[in-house]
């Protein structure tokens, strides 16, 4: 297993004891493989691209049989056990009746029909196995007990982001092997951005020539990339933490960033001023991270049309806008100012000098510019009922919107993801104000006016 942990680990940087222990766990084909392996984390950890790369090298080094598939587009029983199937039939040419499979048990009798005498190894991956729990209720217990139903030397990897104690039910599973992917701090996603600086560095030469060219090799040094990653990171780490996210952003203001150096307007080692440069489209950037619309990053202030088109075409339900409004205005006021904003006999409120002064922000300071905080589901829950003029019960479908907001990265979990229902979990809204508005419009609120920046 040296020769794989060899090969993938250099495409995996900050993975390599996750990779070591899969590869010590699957072994040699030659050697008995456990019946399952379960491997999750959050998005974007790395936990398909890595499992693929290490079967691929199993494939090409053992010749080990592989099956990759998603329990997404295998929606069905019988969808997932004839891929499966198809995948492991022998080379020759097997009709097509063979490859159907209405039930488990045609499945496992078909599979010790084909492979009973085998010694070779087989290795079947299933991603989004979450998916499982919604297929017939054998088909998850079959899967983590199929090396000993077939006789086979086979090992079933389950990819998911929910902890496995998630599965469990009134008959019990058999007992998994367990492999966390833990999310990247922030030393380790620098270190998996700054990876990126030799193509970068190549894409930039080929679109530059001239004067632009000379001074882009002479100042893009790696040095000049790791301070640009630590300003970028500054602004975006704590409200994402999905590398793909991250790498696509990171190289889209990069070019922003590059620009007053290539004309020659500021040196490379102004840090201040290059800073000053591209704090303004890095905080727009922020509000539209997840969204992947092209908007200008040095015109904030122009108004966008493709989020205008995305949101008054983003199919949510009635309520949902609603919450996802109440999730922006809990992310950008502040709690004291609830009862003032959302209470319509809230009492007097004296003019003080100190408030005066306090409200006399600048443009830098609102905050809607200094990006989203943290709030319970008990005060969006709140502001919800307060901006709502219908008299709508707290149920599951309303509830379940919550959730389906955090699916879409409308929403995000700052902490206590896995005790919602004792009320401290924490979210933060991930959209703009533009964006907010236009939900705003098609529903017929004002979002201005429950704002604090803008009373």
């Amino acid at each position: 297993m040296e020769q794989i942990c060899g090969a993938v680990e250099p495409l995996f940087p900050c993975r390599e004891a996750s990779i070591r222990t899969l590869c010590e766990l699957i072994g040699h084909c030659n050697e008995a493989y456990p019946p399952a392996i379960y491997i999750f984390g959050h998005s974007g950890t790395g936990k398909t691209s890595l499992t693929k790369a290490i079967l691929q090298q199993c494939e090409r080094q053992q010749k080990v049989r592989t099956v990759q598939l998603n329990a997404i587009e295998c929606y069905t029983t019988k969808i997932l056990l004839e891929n499966v199937l198809d995948a492991l039939a022998p080379e020759e040419q097997q009709p097509a009746e063979s490859l159907v499979a209405d039930n488990m048990l045609e499945f496992v009798e078909q599979l010790r029909r084909w492979h009973g005498k085998s010694a070779r190894g087989f290795l079947i991956a299933v991603d989004n196995a979450e998916r499982l729990r919604d297929m017939d209720a054998n088909v998850l217990p079959v899967l983590l007990r199929l090396q000993q139903l077939t006789g086979l030397n086979i090992c079933v990897l389950l990819l998911s982001q929910l902890p496995f104690e998630k599965y469990y039910n009134k008959t019990g599973l058999s007992e998994i092997i367990p492999v966390h992917l833990a999310q990247y701090n922030k030393t380790e996603t620098l270190r998996i951005l700054s990876s990126d600086f030799d193509q970068l560095k190549r894409q930039l030469q080929l679109q530059l020539d001239g004067d632009r060219l000379a001074i882009c090799e002479q100042s893009l040094t790696p040095e000049f990339y790791s301070n640009y990653l630590n300003l970028f990171l500054s602004v975006f780490y704590k409200a994402c933490r999905d590398v793909p996210e991250l790498r696509l952003t990171a190289r889209k203001c990069f070019a922003v960033y590059m620009e007053p150096v290539l004309d020659g307007s500021v040196e490379c080692t102004d840090v201040s001023r290059l800073w000053r440069h591209i704090a303004g489209p890095l905080r727009s950037a922020l509000t539209q991270i997840y969204l992947r619309v092209e908007k200008p990053l040095g015109e904030p202030d122009i108004e966008d049309q493709s989020v205008r088109r995305l949101a008054q075409s983003l199919e949510l339900p009635y309520y949902g806008k609603f919450l996802l409004i109440a999730a922006f205005l809990a992310s950008h006021n502040s709690a004291k100012q609830d009862k003032r904003l959302f209470v319509k006999h809230h009492g007097k409120q004296r003019k003080r000098m100190q408030t005066v002064n306090a409200r006399a922000k600048n443009a830098e300071k609102m905050s809607t510019t200094l990006g989203p905080k943290s709030f319970s589901i008990d005060r969006l829950l709140a502001i919800f009922y307060a901006i709502l003029d219908e008299k709508v019960g707290l149920t599951c479908n309303l509830l379940s919107q919550i959730s389906t907001l955090v699916h879409l990265k409308l929403l995000a979990f700052v902490s206590g993801e896995q005790n919602i229902m004792d009320g401290s979990a924490k979210l933060q809204c991930t959209v703009g104000l533009e964006f907010v508005l236009y939900i705003g419009k098609v529903v017929g609120f004002n979002v201005r006016q429950y704002l604090c920046d803008f009373m």
